[in-house]
């Protein structure tokens, strides 16, 4: 499938990783795909996040993010209903901090590089969600007739599931509906991705 992806694409990919390895992420998540999709500077999706005013918002989306992997990996709708149940979140998460230090419910916390056996191997494996990004991308591609698989794909297909990015940047403006609409007006001024 990789051969199908532009070299905006396989960029993103490859920053991708590298923002979950500098986490010491235990894996390269869809929150590292945004990530590497905002620190992006060529390509259409890159024009579109600035076109959305999502990469001047970039602190923002950042500390979102941060937010929710301090809340354990838990959305903001999820904090929502633990709280409709009467369970105060940030109660809890303040609790664990207090005894295990900041950051101690960080979903994804790890070492860095994938363990294998008890040892560090240097790889650094993709997430079932980035994993589902990237094949939702090849059938957004295809649907859109699309010979290739650019980075425009990839942020479709992050926004096309649910989930902490997707929350994230709709709270910032970003929404699959506003993405396809600017990529449309993209097309119908005869710009389309090429390998």
């Amino acid at each position: 499938m990789f051969e199908r992806f532009t070299k905006d694409a396989r960029a993103v990919v490859a920053s991708a990783v590298e923002h979950a390895t500098q986490a010491r992420a235990a894996e390269t998540g869809a929150d590292h795909l945004l990530l590497a999709l905002l620190d992006a500077s060529t390509g259409r999706a890159s024009s579109v996040l600035a076109a959305l005013g999502a990469r001047d918002r970039r602190e923002g989306i950042v500390g979102a993010l941060e937010e929710a992997r301090r809340r354990g990996g838990l959305s903001q709708a999820e904090a929502e209903a633990l709280a409709g149940l009467g369970i105060d979140l940030a109660a809890i998460v303040s609790r664990v901090e207090d005894v295990h230090g900041v950051g101690a419910m960080a979903a994804g916390a790890g070492g860095r590089g994938h363990r294998e056996k008890g040892r560090l191997t240097g790889h650094q494996p993709l997430a079932d969600d980035t994993k589902d990004i990237l094949r939702r991308s090849l059938r957004i591609a295809v649907a859109r007739r699309d010979r290739h698989i650019g980075a425009e794909h990839l942020l479709l297909a992050l926004l096309a599931r649910p989930g902490i990015p997707t929350e994230v940047l709709a709270d910032h403006g970003v929404t699959y509906a506003e993405v396809e609409r600017i990529l449309s007006g993209d097309e119908a001024g005869g710009f389309r991705a090429t390998g």
